[in-house]
């Protein structure tokens, strides 16, 4: 696996999990088009600024293998991310249009 592959797969996790997450929890829906929007920049966000504790897609193909260990750790921050982006989203829209 590449980097940009370890990404893109981390991307989609994130995604699926805040489209997910719009299903089942129909308050936190932006339909679609907006859950997919949060769900790439929120797994975006959590994987840059948590993937530096050494679980970002560089640091998991080190050394011509792929640590599978990081790569669950990366894939679990990414859906995480997806979801709470959606979660501090669906806050920030209620807040603002009070």
């Amino acid at each position: 696996m590449t980097g940009s592959l370890i990404s893109l797969v981390s991307i989609l996790i994130g995604i699926i999990a805040a489209n997910v997450l719009g299903y089942f929890k129909n308050k936190y829906s932006f339909g679609f088009t907006g859950n997919t929007l949060v769900g790439v920049f929120g797994s975006i966000l959590f994987i840059k600024t948590l993937g530096r504790l050494g679980f970002n897609a560089w640091a998991i193909i080190n050394s011509n293998d792929y640590e599978s260990i990081l790569l669950a750790i990366n894939l679990m921050v990414s859906a995480l991310g997806g979801a709470l982006g959606l979660v501090l989203v669906k806050k920030l829209y209620t807040k603002f249009n009070k």
